[in-house]
């Protein structure tokens, strides 16, 4: 078979082989042998960026560090940042026609594979009809079913355009129903760029190694306080320190933007119960999380039910979205509900909504999460004890569709853990991975995702390669 992708005027020609597979589709009915038009001999001999090259220093031009999102300009791992032209299945290609196979998903959403045939031929459908309304639609409905009967926190939900809106409009929210305005963030963990976040926050604030933003006035973040991931005791002190004062806490239930660090139990459930003695609302930040560790979230893993919960990512299948919902009787103190406000011209746009959907149709089918579980124990194994063959000094971990590692004995706990990784290694590492056709994500304080889409074949290319690159750096 073969199949042939376009787009910017250049052709990318496949041909079926068992050696190099990928599903073209994550649907089980449809799958498709697809070879690399290169071996990985070749591919290292002829690798260039060139046009990506051309494309990135005119873009320097006219955007803020020739991106819209700094952690893809590669500061953190030197070399060329790749201006991407086409993904399909568990594969990503450039403008110059390398062919990477994607272990970032666009940062999570692409849990079922990119550009899926079903999801495609139901966004087409919903174009015919129009792109935006401006009001009410029924798909709206449809995907808050879907979200309320998932989440187990959930029960009603206000659907925005980015986790950064969800994490703004929650926080708004747990002040107004609390009467409280100070509240407890994680060192490391990243909740978007609104000001009050933006307090030793992780993501490209910690891949770029920058203090607290300027432009955010003191006044911001006079009720922001911070405390180390996983360290419980460090949070009995701030609630000891500002009695009746701090209305919530707020945290990635597993960090994604330090790299990937997992709660301690006795953490997790230590903030559960702080919580409610304290009066404080509990917070999952679960853009990464949601739909990914499980369909409930890490709240169903881990049997945790916090009071609020924000979402984003996956729920849009790839089209801008985010969410925040909980408990009814605090989420009907928002506008027009109750007096909180918070609007948005797209949000809830059909397009959004009909990706969302059909995204979670496939997520909800029997034997998803097994699979995810199975490839990523493969995968992460692989890549440390490939690590451990080479002679360096690396610890990581994973669940279901979503892993990470660091280049230190470990084991992190929290973001000053992670720091302690050798991220000039880690930007050799990525450099050697993306020249052998493995794209992972820029920086070593990103956790990686997998996907539906991946295969078997497409793990065990991607440790032979990390080997290969591991014995030479």
């Amino acid at each position: 078979m073969a199949a042939t992708l376009t787009g910017s005027g250049i052709a990318l020609g496949f041909s079926c082989s068992p050696k190099f597979s990928k599903r073209a589709s994550s649907s089980s009915s449809n799958r498709r042998c697809v070879k690399m038009s290169v071996s990985v001999e070749e591919k290292t001999k002829n690798f260039t960026l060139q046009k990506s090259e051309e494309a990135f220093n005119a873009a320097k031009n006219l955007m803020p560090g020739g991106v819209n999102s700094p952690v893809r300009a590669f500061k953190s791992v030197g070399g060329q940042p790749v201006v991407m032209d086409s993904a399909k299945g568990s594969w990503i290609r450039d403008i110059d026609g390398n062919e990477y196979i994607d272990y970032v998903g666009s940062w999570g959403p692409a849990i079922i594979g990119h550009a899926d045939d079903e999801v495609l031929a139901a966004l087409a459908e919903t174009m015919k009809k129009g792109t935006s309304f401006g009001a009410p639609c029924l798909l709206e409905n449809v995907l808050a079913e879907m979200v309320i009967s998932a989440v187990p926190s959930i029960e009603m939900v206000r659907v925005v355009n980015s986790g950064t809106e969800a994490c703004m409009g929650v926080l708004r929210l747990a002040r107004a129903f609390t009467g409280k305005e100070k509240f407890i963030k994680f060192e490391g963990c990243y909740h978007g760029h609104a000001n009050s976040f933006l307090v030793k926050a992780g993501s490209g604030v910690a891949t770029l190694g920058l203090p607290d933003s300027p432009g955010v006035p003191k006044s911001a973040t006079s009720d922001t306080l911070t405390a180390p991931y996983n360290d419980i005791a460090a949070v009995e002190k701030l609630f000891e320190a500002n009695k009746g004062e701090i209305g919530a806490i707020i945290l990635e239930p597993v960090v994604g933007n330090s790299g990937f660090i997992t709660p301690k139990p006795e953490f997790i459930n230590g903030l559960r119960q702080i919580s409610k003695d304290n009066g404080a609302l509990l917070i999952f930040d679960e853009v990464m999380t949601g739909f990914r560790l499980a369909y409930g979230g890490a709240q169903e893993y881990f049997g945790i039910t916090p009071d609020l919960t924000t979402l984003g990512k996956i729920i849009g299948g790839g089209l801008p979205v985010g969410a925040y919902g909980g408990r009814r009787d605090i989420m009907e103190m928002v506008a027009p509900a109750g007096p909180m406000y918070q609007a948005g011209t797209l949000s809830g746009n059909p397009l959004a909504m009909t990706a969302g959907i059909h995204t979670l149709k496939r997520l909800s089918q029997p034997g998803t999460y097994e699979y995810l579980d199975k490839i990523t124990k493969e995968l992460t194994n692989g890549i440390l004890e490939a690590g451990k063959k080479t002679g360096h000094a690396m610890c990581g971990g994973y669940i279901s569709g979503m892993f990470g590692f660091f280049f230190t004995e470990g084991p992190v706990y929290d973001f000053s853990d992670a720091k302690k990784s050798d991220t000039e290694k880690f930007g050799k590492f990525f450099r050697g991975m993306l020249e052998e056709g493995v794209y992972l994500a820029p920086s070593q304080f990103e956790a990686g995702f997998t996907s539906l889409a991946h295969t078997a074949e497409d793990i065990q290319f991607t440790i032979a390669v990390a080997e290969k690159v591991l014995s030479r750096i």
